[in-house]
């Protein structure tokens, strides 16, 4: 017979709270705004220059937004805090749809990187950490699993009204559907959530690391030498897709891989994604984030082996399905392991810190891989070299999640 999971059956709207917060924020995430780039830069005569720098700018403006302002997870009641970054997301939509000049589409481009890609995903990814310790990983799997159901419709939607009402009027629209559904939703779904004080009182510590005694803030954090050991395995994996995604097209023309070869990897890699977030969410609860984390670098170290080594139409299917199964597997205990470790009083000013840095990474991928491949060197050295960074980062975690709470404490005493 069919059991619903603990976590799912003790609290299902705030679960689903998670799932459509992230989901929510596709609107302000590449993949969305990617499919209205060619008409939004000929509207306002952009080269692809200046309308990459504007919209580089305004992410890395929304990442300093976010270490700033993450910490309101940590002091505002949830409906009030997804009220707010819906509001911000909202706004930039509407900018974005109705800009009349490109200084004025850069603010929209920073409300919707800010609001969408910072706020409302980390509410969601903070939510489930947090108010989930039983089955944290099964938890977020769940919330982490709205990125790539945002992926599969809002594309989609985005390209098929682009071709009826241009590129203006979808914008406007994402900002009503944002306010009179979103919205409405997360409230309705949110507003039974516990207090953080009534939170921590059913949460002394974490029962299966045994790690957390004392809820770190984001000082004590710093101080933690385990933090600097971990923080690469949950940036790799981002690093690594954004910059190969990016150069795709460079990649396909060195492997002559055709067009519809290239969708059939992203269908697989899709599917990967999807499956391995819930096996990795049980992953997680069994063994610790901690132990999981290295263990989720794995797949894509074989998979840019496999780019690097393997004929280029077997190459192919083995790097994007493996990239699809590292990407569900990081993403679930990359974001459980600040729980763990450090505790959930300060865990919205943690995890702010980490998503800040992830944005910078991703922002300066495609610029480094972009300049290697100016510089003539080939994919496989490329692939390779990838792969010992993820390999360089799997063993840091490993060495980093081995330090013991006392060793923690000790940093922040």
């Amino acid at each position: 017979m069919f059991r619903l999971p603990a976590f799912l059956a003790a609290s299902p709207r705030l679960a689903f709270f998670t799932l459509a917060a992230t989901a929510a924020s596709g609107f302000g995430q590449t993949f969305f705004v990617s499919i209205f780039g060619g008409e939004i830069r000929e509207g306002f005569g952009l080269s692809h220059t200046a309308y990459g720098s504007l919209y580089s700018a305004a992410t890395l403006l929304s990442a300093a937004l976010l270490l700033r302002y993450g910490s309101l997870v940590d002091r505002w009641s949830l409906p009030r805090v997804t009220a707010l970054a819906i509001v911000i997301l909202a706004s930039g939509c509407l900018l974005v749809g109705l800009a009349p000049s490109a200084i004025l589409l850069g603010v929209g481009f920073l409300g919707i990187r800010f609001g969408g890609q910072g706020m409302v995903s980390h509410v969601g990814m903070t939510t489930a950490a947090r108010y989930f310790s039983a089955q944290r990983g099964k938890a977020v799997a769940m919330a982490a699993a709205g990125f790539p159901l945002a992926e599969a419709v809002l594309p989609a939607s985005a390209a098929l009204l682009l071709g009826w009402v241009g590129w203006r009027l979808p914008w406007v629209a994402s900002a009503a559907i944002l306010v009179v559904l979103v919205l409405p939703l997360l409230t309705w779904l949110s507003r039974n959530a516990p207090p953080l004080g009534e939170i921590l009182d059913n949460q002394r510590g974490d029962s299966q690391s045994g790690l957390v005694i004392n809820h770190f803030t984001r000082a004590q954090v710093l101080r933690d030498p385990g933090f600097y050991l971990i923080l690469p395995a949950t940036l790799i994996t981002p690093f690594i897709i954004t910059a190969l995604f990016f150069h795709q097209i460079a990649l396909a023309s060195e492997l002559d891989w055709t067009l519809r070869m290239l969708g059939a990897g992203f269908s697989l890699y899709a599917v990967c994604h999807l499956a391995s977030l819930l096996a990795a969410g049980i992953l997680v609860d069994r063994l610790t984030a901690g132990v999981a984390l290295p263990l989720a670098l794995v797949p894509v170290i074989i998979g840019l082996i496999g780019l690097a080594f393997l004929p280029p139409a077997v190459a192919l299917f083995v790097y994007m399905g493996l990239l699809g199964v590292a990407h569900g597997s990081t993403s679930t205990a990359g974001n459980s392991i600040w729980a763990e470790r450090y505790g959930i009083l300060h865990l919205g000013a943690i995890r702010s810190m980490n998503q800040a840095v992830m944005v910078v990474a991703t922002a300066v991928a495609p610029i480094l891989l972009g300049f290697l491949l100016d510089q003539e060197v080939g994919v496989p050295v490329l692939a390779a070299s990838l792969a010992a960074l993820a390999a360089i980062a799997a063993f840091t975690a490993r060495i980093g999640s081995t330090r013991d709470g006392k060793r923690a404490r000790a940093a922040g005493d």
